[in-house]
């Protein structure tokens, strides 16, 4: 190859992954933070895979949504507090809920391309410890004072401080073009395309019962690692049947005809970190390991969810997987029928649901609920925004390492800001 011959791409496999059980916010988790649930997990996956000492780890890349001004450099952080070498680079991404799978994309694009042979993609999210920010009126002020050029000017500025500006900055689940919350968006989504009450309560009861089956067949006994008295994700709920969440009242949509979304069917906040690793088939070769499935596709999209067609369905907020999946298809070749697996992030059951009819619209075949989610998704783990990627990640390449068959899984990812990230995993 000449120096000006771009490389050829190689074949970016998935080794592993592992995370720690999600938890409801406010509860076992309350006082951790990002880096300490992130670290946590990297730990966790190092031990499993032998990651300690100089150069086992290329690189490692992650994230959060909620961030704290002490976690501006969190992967770095992280890797500082973990077993991995201290020598080993570090940077962060953030992409909304797509944060996780985006840093998976971004690591793998460096092995493809040569420039490291592994790496560990990941992100962390606490729901718990969400930053409090200064009200803006009193920051103001106090930037006011500080650039004062004397004693006066300073006291004159501090003067105007009044009980009102002391009170905090708290974040909000809510867009700032619309001041939606990313529920009322969902609920607006499914008014449009007709979901009813019960395709939700059907879809998430049965997210909760196959994670509960996952985990009594000890699918997650390489993939979850204890932490803070957790074993298990805390929000499953092993019993739950539509007829049960059926007696919910409606959280989102209210204040329109017939509202179908409760917190049954919808995700709750969660903390938790998940991490997964990335190598070349040289060096995973090198260290007699098996990759359960390699990365072959990515796609991003968004939609204008401020003035497009939001209310006739076409550009809701959680809808850019709608345009992303077909567009990756066509230019892979595949159709919906070719995968034995697909992963559908559940932030709302509505937009799973939406999503699916979205594709059905644009031409592409029926998913089959067979193949959705058969290990149970965010409804039932929860939904730590940063970490949910790399979840499914770990997740799907298991399921398809363990069919002992050739095999391909489609992963859908929505996320605030009207964006969304999808991928292909494939077995050969």
């Amino acid at each position: 190859m000449s120096p000006l011959e771009p490389p050829r791409a190689r074949r970016v496999a998935v080794v592993g992954g592992t995370r720690i059980p999600f938890a409801r916010s406010d509860g076992p988790y309350a006082t951790a933070s990002n880096q300490e649930m992130l670290t946590a997990a990297l730990d966790g996956l190092a031990e499993r895979y032998g990651l300690r000492g100089p150069g086992a780890v290329g690189e490692f890349v992650a994230g959060a949504v909620l961030k704290h001004s002490r976690d501006f450099n969190l992967a770095r952080e992280t890797v500082l507090g973990s077993v991995l070498d201290p020598r080993t680079p570090a940077y962060d991404v953030q992409q909304a809920c797509g944060t996780g799978l985006q840093a998976v994309v971004a690591a793998a694009n460096k092995i493809a391309l040569g420039q490291t042979e592994s790496a560990v993609a990941g992100g962390a999210d606490t729901a718990s410890d969400a930053p409090l920010g200064v009200n803006d009126r009193l920051r103001r002020i106090l930037l006011e004072a500080r650039r004062a050029k004397s004693a006066g000017a300073r006291l004159r500025a501090l003067a105007r401080v009044r009980p009102g500006h002391l009170v905090p900055d708290i974040p909000r689940n809510a867009e700032p073009r619309t001041g939606l919350s990313m529920g009322e968006h969902a609920a607006v989504t499914a008014r449009a395309w007709g979901i009813t009450r019960e395709a939700q309560d059907e879809l998430a009861a049965t997210s909760h019962q196959r994670l509960a089956a996952a985990y009594e067949r000890g699918f997650f006994e390489d993939l979850v690692v204890p932490f803070r008295g957790l074993s298990r994700d805390q929000n499953l709920r092993p019993d739950s049947t539509p007829e049960k969440l059926a007696a919910l009242k409606p959280v989102f949509g209210t204040d329109g005809p017939a509202p179908t979304m409760t917190a049954g069917n919808s995700t709750p906040l969660t903390d938790g970190a998940a991490t997964v690793l990335l190598a070349s088939e040289e060096w995973v070769a090198e260290r007699g390991l098996e990759p359960l499935a390699y990365l072959t596709a990515y796609e991003t999209a968004a939609v204008d969810f401020v003035a497009g067609d939001v209310t006739g369905g076409a550009d809701g907020l959680l809808m850019a997987p709608a345009y992303a999946v077909p567009r990756m298809l066509a230019r892979t070749g595949y159709g919906i029928e070719d995968f034995d697996l697909i992963e559908v992030h559940e932030a709302f059951a509505s937009q799973v649901l939406a999503t699916l009819a979205a594709w059905e619209k644009r031409g592409l075949a029926p998913v089959d609920r067979a193949r959705l989610n058969v290990a149970g998704s965010s409804l039932a783990t929860g939904h730590p925004f940063a970490a949910t990627g790399a979840r499914i990640v770990a997740t799907l390449a298991k399921l398809l390492a363990e069919r002992e068959a050739p095999g391909r899984g489609l992963i859908s990812v929505c996320a605030a800001g009207g964006q969304g990230v999808t991928a292909v995993l494939e077995r050969a």
